[in-house]
């Protein structure tokens, strides 16, 4: 392994407001009211003073629970559609509950796959646990982004019938190309998700009547990240849908392969949980057998110290001189367990020209790189 898209509410006797100036052009309708929640917990709060057993208390806070859990499924909807707006091909939402996967963690970092990643070591089982990451998560939302190419170098007369696939292999094959993985041919991916992803929670926070951006001394509820953080992605990915988890130990899904990048809001919103899929590996190791440099040790399990997009990457000292004949003309990045893969025949293109090739990266050969 490694890791680096109703009713009105009722409680107390208090029903919810019209959301009155929140549905105008442009925004999201507010689904509850900030005061109203803020009302409603203070008549629990009452309720529970004047009740010495607590049960009415706790009758009304499991209403309300219920009542705001059925209001956020009503919305769900609506939020996977401004996902689509902002360029995210799918989204889901995740429990926070990954303590099946902590002994994988600690079994990859105790091997030392991790390599000089400090960082993965450091932050330990906390990247297992949303909750000690952002206190108050109880759900992380999963975003998927698309990021192959809609135009790139592949879009010439010669090779214009070939596959995205071919392009790559005939480039690779040419001792005098320089090699840059294609998630790393266009825009720097952490601004672009990271944006996006604000952009889809402020949207989120204003529908249930929040402020989207609170002051200092408020609390925003949610966080996003992309890349960024002691996040166990792909385990996020899998548990809420977005694909499930490939030998090479990226994330897969039939219609779109594993071309894509992913991202996360980590919120404190009880958003319904969406269902994972099954995998669909099967009996296929295309993936280990095509890894230049054995980095792919066993099915699901990655040694980072042999993966090139480690080595030209995340390593900071000298490539070991028996790697060094296997990297060939991979100069940022691999992408050679993407390219065998059958599902990435699937692979959807970016709507976004952020991640257009740019022709210094997408068609660069190792002399003009050098000169």
């Amino acid at each position: 392994m490694v890791e680096g898209q109703g009713r009105g509410v009722k409680a107390a006797g208090v029903e919810k407001p019209p959301s009155g100036a929140g549905d105008g052009a442009g925004e999201a309708p507010a689904l509850l009211s900030h005061a109203w929640v803020a009302d409603s917990v203070a008549d629990l709060a009452a309720d529970s003073a004047a009740s010495s057993a607590g049960a009415l208390s706790a009758d009304l806070a499991a209403d309300f629970s219920a009542d705001l859990a059925a209001d956020l499924a009503s919305l769900w909807p609506q939020v996977q559609a401004w996902a689509a707006q902002l360029g995210f091909s799918q989204i889901g939402v995740a429990d926070i509950d990954l303590q099946a996967a902590e002994p994988g963690l600690l079994a990859w970092l105790a091997a030392g796959f991790h390599g000089e990643m400090g960082y993965m070591a450091a932050h330990g089982l906390r990247r297992a646990r949303p909750a000690a990451l952002v206190p108050g998560t109880v759900r992380v939302i999963t975003a998927r982004m698309d990021y192959l190419p809609a135009a790139g170098p592949e879009v010439g007369a010669e090779v214009a019938d070939a596959s995205w696939q071919a392009v790559a292999f005939k480039r690779l094959a040419d001792p005098q190309q320089a090699v840059v993985s294609l998630y790393a041919q266009g825009r720097d991916y952490h601004k672009v998700l990271r944006q996006r992803l604000q952009q889809l929670a402020e949207r989120l926070q204003l529908a249930v009547g929040r402020p989207s951006r609170p002051g200092p001394a408020g609390h925003p509820g949610y966080r996003v990240f992309t890349d960024s953080a002691p996040v166990l992605e792909v385990e996020l990915a899998s548990r809420s849908g977005i694909g499930w988890r490939g030998k090479h130990t990226l994330v897969l899904t039939r219609d779109a392969g594993s071309m894509f990048f992913l991202g996360e809001i980590y919120t404190d919103l009880p958003l319904p949980v969406t269902l994972p899929v099954s995998a669909h590996c099967g009996e296929c190791g295309a993936c280990l057998s095509a890894c230049p440099t054995g980095a792919i040790v066993a099915p699901y399990r990655l040694d980072a110290r042999r993966c090139i997009s480690y080595l030209t990457i995340e390593h900071a000292g000298p490539i070991p001189l028996d790697l060094r004949p296997l990297m060939g003309n991979r100069i940022y990045g691999c992408d050679d367990c993407q390219l065998v893969c059958p599902w990435n025949k699937f692979a959807q293109r970016s709507p976004l020209a952020d991640f257009d090739a740019r022709p210094a990266l997408g068609t660069a050969t190792l002399l003009q790189l050098w000169a």
